[in-house]
């Protein structure tokens, strides 16, 4: 067993994650096995089968993409709860909340002392005569809640979105480098289009705008899996929690778990022994021998599952016909299909900005990582 998993990984490594040809160079089919990297996504992740297609990078760079249709609504999830009824409920009846690099469960009890917990008097999330907490519970209340500006209506509320307001037959398409491409200039931060995505078949998101949220006193807590729902984009995960990481017995090191926007594999925070990866660079990241450079997803506390992509990304597309310019991003109009910048993303949407961010319960300190090599 453990013999496949290193030769089906080996060709992972090979097929996507490998720089060592020459930045000029067009990958080929023949260099990227589908088959293989197909087979690492849990059955029914994705909508249809990954295909090769020529695409531009960031920094304008053409090369070769393998192109991934994922549901918005991902059967592959049991998602939520998010807000308890009442504040008599247990941490079974709500999500997940992160404060000062530490996950909270969001439980009745944590609802009543919000207050405290935020040393603000103006909380109040729930009827103090009852008990029950204020929950948008439609799609209408969802809409005016989660969003930048949050309406004074549902001030003092908590904000969850359920997959029943997802837009029926909603996709996502990634467009991910099957060579990454190194980045003359590192972003300092995930852009809009997020991190990447996971085999079990869901986007991996930027880091939720929790200062936002917070200004208009609502709370957007994640479910246990650190997702949310945004009707807009669909679920989408702010942190890596053990519904997506998996044992790392077998491996003895973060076993990879998805891929980034551009081409390098993402591994669990885990190694076998210890509690943390080392020498991770500022994106979270580092080169073995066996793996090369890859990513270690973020403590799920820290509300960032990296720090930034080493590689030039590729695109997120409403239309997974559409071609891939992710160099459009820094001109006023992107292509049709492509999410241009300043429109919707899971993290900033249209409709509904702010609600639903999850990341692990009980999660330990964030971690600090050293400068970019």
């Amino acid at each position: 067993m453990r013999n496949a998993t290193v030769i089906a990984h080996a060709l992972f490594v090979v097929s996507l994650v490998s720089c060592t040809s020459s930045p000029e160079t067009k990958p080929t089919a023949a260099a990227f096995e589908l088959q293989a990297f197909a087979s690492r996504f849990e059955p029914g992740a994705m909508v249809g089968a990954p295909r090769l297609v020529d695409c531009t990078l960031s920094e304008g760079h053409t090369t070769t993409c393998v192109s991934v249709t994922l549901p918005a609504n991902p059967a592959t999830f049991e998602m939520g709860p998010w807000c308890p009824a009442h504040i008599a409920d247990g941490a079974d009846r709500g999500g997940i909340w992160p404060h000062d690099g530490r996950m909270h469960d969001v439980d009745g009890l944590f609802i009543k002392n919000l207050p405290t917990f935020y040393n603000d008097s103006t909380w109040q999330l729930y009827d103090p005569q009852t008990g029950v907490v204020n929950v948008t519970d439609t799609p209408e209340a969802c809409a005016a809640a989660a969003r930048p500006d949050v309406d004074p209506r549902y001030h003092n509320y908590c904000v969850q979105c359920l997959a029943s307001y997802i837009t029926s037959g909603l996709t996502n398409t990634y467009v991910i480098p099957t060579q990454p491409v190194a980045a003359s200039r590192v972003a300092p931060r995930v852009g809009h289009d997020g991190v990447g995505i996971a085999y079990r078949g869901v986007r991996l998101d930027a880091p939720a705008p929790v200062d936002d949220i917070l200004s208009a006193h609502t709370l957007a807590p994640f479910d246990d899996c650190g997702g949310h729902v945004n009707p807009a984009v669909g679920y989408h995960i702010h942190a890596v929690t053990n519904c997506i990481q998996k044992d790392t017995a077998e491996t003895g090191h973060g076993t990879a778990i998805g891929v980034a926007l551009d081409g390098y594999a993402l591994h669990s925070r885990l190694d076998a022994g210890s509690p943390l990866a080392v020498d991770v660079d500022a994106c979270g990241g580092h080169t073995t021998g066996v793996e090369g450079y890859h990513y270690h997803v973020g403590d799920a506390g820290s509300n960032a599952i990296l720090g930034c992509h080493k590689g030039q990304v590729g695109c997120v597309l409403d239309d997974p016909n559409a071609s891939c310019d992710a160099s459009a991003l820094q001109r006023p109009n992107g292509p049709p299909g492509r999410r241009p910048q300043g429109r919707a993303s899971a993290e900033h949407p249209a409709m509904t900005g702010q609600a639903g961010y999850t990341t692990h319960r009980r999660a330990g300190p964030m971690h600090a990582l050293p400068p970019l090599d």
